[in-house]
């Protein structure tokens, strides 16, 4: 039976009720904007608004609060948030903020993301609530999609027989100046506006420099456009700050509030912390429902570079270094940004709705769905931004206070599909940020790009042999997403550089052979010496993208070196390095004499790191390597085929499986970071099964991290293990439930880590999707049922059915423009159109493939 309690719009992939509430925290934000996120009670937490990653920071006096009278009967007055979980032990009594308010007693969260519906209830409360929280989340659409806001909606459900007197009220502090490690609060403003179609409250400072990260402007407003009432400060006794002060404000407040649902215009000037509040009130039918709306929006202008040269000590400081936020230029300040939303609000929000509940309406597994759909939060949190010339730039992932390893690393994000098949644009900035400023003359590129952009190639020396290859693989994918041979042209000439770099003196692969030999640095932080297959699949998928781009441009020598190398390389490592169960890394330690290339390993020409290369530690060995086919996987995501034998990468597949799945953890000894433990199941980044582990191996050889199980669980959807990949993704989804961690969480090197949104590569697994623009042809795999599909610029669905007469195709276009000439069923055959079909928003072909 149906929820009657849930908005029957909304779609629901996962509820979360007792335990599974309290580590429940979902981001609400924009690309590239920062977030706030709504917690599993209901409550707003992590304010990360300000250019700052800021995990715990929850500002006091934030919150919302509910008055409602029944005829006959006494006022009651709840905070809009479900009850306070256990511990609740401190040393001065709760610190979670807002605590002494009451509460309702019983409370449901419920998700499908962006959408997320609180269900409060209590006996002593004649009204149930349902909190419906979002933001703008529209594939294809990257502006709509980067909104500075938090949508609110608070619908209120009467389950008395007689008409009930409510109000809704928002509360917030000015906690504008201190982002949550920094800075400092000062001359905070709170002003009531009423414009624009909108009441509320504008927050501002006079104290804080404009030039500072901290410096901007909040908005708390209703589109309601009666029965508002407002208050633009909270009245004490005193002026000196302290927790009796703080204590007698909320009271006043509270007292003012619950007497009548209402709120007396009040202001205090000379504070630095000032409170303010807006009510609604209105009336709930007898067994009706009615909503109030609310908009938490921001505008913060200014971030700085994230590998300055120094401490930003000074204003000077701050203006040489900084970079901005895109999503700022759009706006002058939060009310601006809030007003824009809600002018636009209706078709932001069926939009949103268009994405998900198609999505959701697919034939994917639930834990692909839930796996796909939550990670997409990262790229809405502080792991992403979004500098003022719009270039998508990403940290690997974020500490409670700052980035986690600057520089959208390159290998680091080498594993993600989700912005590419999803905001195609963002990914193509991405490309000529690794290409046009981050790679030299040399074809040397750096592995983390500085900031601002002009320094991308001076700073940072060191350049990674994975994350330089599988940049190659990703420029070949968003060239075949869009189809501009144009901006091909622009990119080619450094990137085609970035591959001849492997051939110079001291090189990766400075024989020619086609296998890289040399100082490889990689995702692991270490440098493998000699031949290896995490390596290997990188390099030859390069080569193969690389060999397409150049014969498509009409640069047949490059085209035939690059194919020759692939295939010498490709019978070597499968002669060499197939032990007859996996693939290994054969350690060649740097002989006397040989060369290094600059940038290929740190302090090379330091005599004791020289020394270190002749007996290199943290080698992989004889290990089994969880992502030791990662090219391969990309591979197949491109449509490339096999880079080595089909039956010996399969074979490889199953091995790892065998040898590092383990189906609980309470034997397993990890010197490292845990990120399962107990009774959770996870496959191991790496193994021994053959013994022979370096005595110094790589250091994340017993540990566990999401975004490596995903790109496996998507290889192996590829070969046809469907019930093994899901296994794998199941067991991941279970660790994030809710009770053990925040299910919009999957962490690595920090919160929100880049590397998991590879679990979009799950989606393209299953529903074997491709497109190429530059051919106009789209790619189902053969499996029937009803598929979604996103091409970074345009989505639909697909359903895919079986017949006598051959395999029917009904392609629908619910966003963007999808132009068409071949349409391919992988194993079954294609069927080119007489012409090129142009399908836009609403258009639908129907077909039938044979054989």
């Amino acid at each position: 039976m149906p929820n009657r309690k849930l908005n029957p719009k909304w779609p629901v992939l996962t509820s979360y009720t007792g335990e599974k509430r309290k580590q429940v925290a979902m981001p609400i934000g924009g690309i590239g904007t920062g977030t706030v996120s709504i917690g599993g009670r209901g409550e707003l937490r992590d304010w990360e608004v300000m250019s700052r990653p800021a995990k715990g920071y929850n500002p006091s006096n934030w919150f919302f609060a509910l008055y409602a009278k029944s005829p006959g009967k006494a006022s009651v007055t709840r905070a809009l948030e479900g009850a306070l979980q256990p511990p609740f032990e401190g040393s001065i009594g709760s610190t979670e903020p807002n605590h002494g308010l009451p509460r309702f007693r019983d409370c449901e969260f419920h998700a499908a993301y962006p959408f997320a519906q609180v269900l409060l209830s209590d006996p002593d409360v004649p009204l149930d609530v349902r909190i419906e929280s979002f933001n703008p989340l529209i594939p294809g659409d990257a502006d709509r999609s980067s909104l500075p806001c938090a949508i609110l909606r608070f619908v209120l459900r009467n389950r008395t027989s007689k008409p009930v007197t409510a109000s809704v009220c928002g509360s917030a502090s000015n906690f504008i100046g201190h982002d949550g490690k920094e800075g400092k609060i000062a001359g905070g403003r709170i002003r009531y506006r009423n414009r624009d179609g909108l009441t509320g409250l504008m927050l501002s400072s006079d104290g804080v420099h404009p030039a500072l990260e901290q410096a901007g402007t909040l908005s708390l407003v209703t589109p309601a456009g009666s029965g508002v009432t407002h208050t633009t400060g909270w009245p004490s006794r005193g002026k000196a700050q302290n927790i009796r002060t703080a204590g007698l404000r909320l009271e006043n407040f509270w007292d003012d509030f619950s007497a009548d649902g209402r709120l007396t215009q009040r202001s205090e000037r000379g504070v630095d912390d000032p409170h303010g509040s807006v009510a609604v009130s209105l009336t709930v039918p007898a067994r009706a429902e009615k909503s109030v709306t609310f908009l938490v929006a921001w505008h913060f202008p200014n971030r700085m570079s994230w590998s300055p040269d120094g401490p930003l000590e000074g204003l000077r400081d701050h203006r040489k270094n900084r970079v901005g936020n895109h999503y700022a230029l759009g706006f002058r300040d939060a009310w601006a940004a809030a007003a824009s939303v809600a002018g636009d609000l209706s078709r932001l929000e069926s939009d949103t709705l268009a994405f998900v509940s198609n999505f959701l309406a697919s034939d994917l597994p639930h834990e692909f769905k839930e796996a796909a759909l939550y990670n997409i939060s990262t790229l809405r949190t502080q792991t992403t931004i979004r500098i003022d010339s719009g270039h998508l730039m990403g940290w690997e992932g974020t500490h409670a206070n700052e980035g986690c390893c600057f520089g959208s690393c390159t290998h680091v994000w080498n594993y993600e599909t989700t912005t590419p098949f999803l905001f195609g644009d963002l990914a193509r900035t991405m490309r000529e940020v690794e290409f046009l400023y981050a790679t030299r003359n040399t074809g040397h590129m750096t592995f983390r790009t500085t900031l601002p952009l002009k320094t991308a190639n001076k700073r940072h020396h060191m350049a990674a042999a994975d994350g330089q290859m599988g940049c190659l693989m990703k420029l070949y994918r968003e060239w075949q997403l869009h189809g501009d041979d144009a901006w091909l042209r622009k990119v080619w000439p450094r990137a085609r550089k970035a591959l001849a770099f492997c051939w110079i003196p001291g090189g990766w692969d400075a024989d020619q052979d086609g296998v890289m030999e040399g100082a490889q640095h990689n995702t692991m932080d270490v440098n493998y010496f000699g031949p290896n297959p995490q390596m290997a699949c990188w390099y030859l998928g390069a080569l193969l993208a690389a060999e397409r781009i150049a014969t498509h441009l009409g640069d047949k020598a490059f085209a035939e070196k690059c194919s020759a190398l692939r295939a010498r390389g490709s019978r070597w490592v499968d002669k060499n390095l197939f032990n007859g169960e996996y693939y290994e890394h054969e350690i060649r330690p740097l002989k006397k004499g040989q060369e290094i290339a600059p940038g290929l390993h740190l302090n090379v020409f330091d005599p004791k790191e020289r020394a270190k290369a002749s007996n290199p530690p943290n080698q992989l060995g004889a290990g089994c390597l969880i992502d030791q086919l990662v090219g391969q996987y990309m591979a197949h995501v491109l449509g490339f085929g096999y880079l080595l034998n089909q039956s010996k990468v399969r074979k490889t597949l199953r091995s790892i499986l065998k040898y590092n799945q383990l189906e609980n953890f309470y034997d397993h000894l990890n010197t490292m970071r845990s990120y399962v433990l107990s009774d959770e199941s996870a496959v191991l980044m790496c193994s021994y099964p053959r013994g022979n582990r370096p005595a110094t191996s790589f250091p994340y050889w017993t540990e566990v991290m999401t975004g490596f199980e995903h790109q496996l669980a998507a290889h192996l959807v590829y070969e046809g293990q469907d019930k093994l990949g899901r296994e794998i993704v199941k067991a991941i989804r279970d660790r994030y439930d809710g009770a053990r961690r925040n299910p919009f969480n999957e962490a690595e090197c920090g919160n929100h880590y880049a590397r998991a949104m590879a679990a979009w590569s799950e989606v393209l697994a299953w529903t074997g999707f491709r497109y190429s623009a530059v051919t106009k042809t789209v790619t189902f795999g053969r499996r029937p049922g009803l598929h979604f599909w996103s091409s970074g610029y345009a989505w639909g669905t697909c359903r895919i059915k079986k017949g006598k007469g051959g395999t029917s195709v009904a392609l629908k276009v619910l966003f963007g423009k999808l132009k068409l000439r071949h349409i391919e069923v992988t194993g079954v055959g294609a069927k080119t159109l007489p012409r090129v079909k142009t399908l836009s928003r609403g258009g639908s072909l129907r077909l039938t493939v044979k054989p």
